[in-house]
């Protein structure tokens, strides 16, 4: 049986939006955000990296009624949604669609798409909702939703993946299990008595006693 894609809320995974029909394509896409810096007697600008940019993901979602004589709205408000309130809204009285803002957060819920073994921690974006066919009372029973998706990473999540040095050549890592300071500084030193420096660092007062999942730096050694 062809498993259906849906989206749900990351703090409620009861609420599950179903899409009729699967997306023909889905597009990825990830970008780096780099300045131009102008170096006087060169003849074209260095480029320095700033930041990356979350990844996005746009798809078209495509919603029948037709045959059923129902109105469309009945599943795409469920993505969409109103304001509490709106007299066109097709969702149950008190209902939120997976774009409104949450009393509770303040903000739209964080959600997931999933499709198979596709899992997408996101915000949803940006939505077209287009209708094509509409029964000759105007109700509509067709309806494409142009969907955009952006990444969401919890910060904690990105400070664990941390592995850069910083700009006095402070590198960072997180500890795992099994880990000592002893096996670190042979591996980031070439020498195991030079644990003391990231102690020292990191304030250990008791190096036997580290803590799986907490980043340390790692201090430039002085040669």
């Amino acid at each position: 049986m062809l498993e259906k894609a849906y989206l749900t809320r990351v703090d409620d995974p009861d609420v599950k939006v179903p899409c009729l029909f699967n997306p023909k394509e889905l597009t990825v896409e990830k970008s780096n955000q780099f300045a131009e810096v102008n170096i006087p007697g060169l003849s074209s600008p260095i480029f320095q990296f700033v930041r990356g940019n979350a990844r996005s993901v746009t798809l078209d979602l495509f919603f029948d009624t037709y045959e059923e004589g129902t109105d469309v709205r009945d599943y795409t408000d469920k993505i969409t949604g109103w304001d509490e309130g709106a007299m066109f809204s097709r969702l149950p009285e008190g209902a939120k669609g997976l774009m409104d803002i949450d009393s509770d957060l303040h903000a739209p819920p964080i959600c997931l798409f999933i499709w198979g073994t596709f899992v997408f921690q996101c915000i949803i974006d940006r939505v077209t909702k287009r209708y094509t066919m509409f029964l000759p009372e105007g109700i509509p029973v067709r309806a494409t939703l142009s969907v955009t998706l952006k990444e969401y990473r919890e910060v904690e999540v990105q400070v664990r993946e941390l592995d850069l040095h910083s700009a006095d050549l402070t590198k960072r890592r997180m500890l795992t299990e099994g880990d000592s300071l002893w096996s670190i500084a042979a591996e980031e030193y070439g020498d195991s008595t030079d644990w003391r420096l990231i102690a020292e660092a990191n304030e250990i007062d008791n190096p036997r006693k580290l803590n799986p999942g907490k980043v340390i730096e790692i201090p430039r050694k002085e040669r």
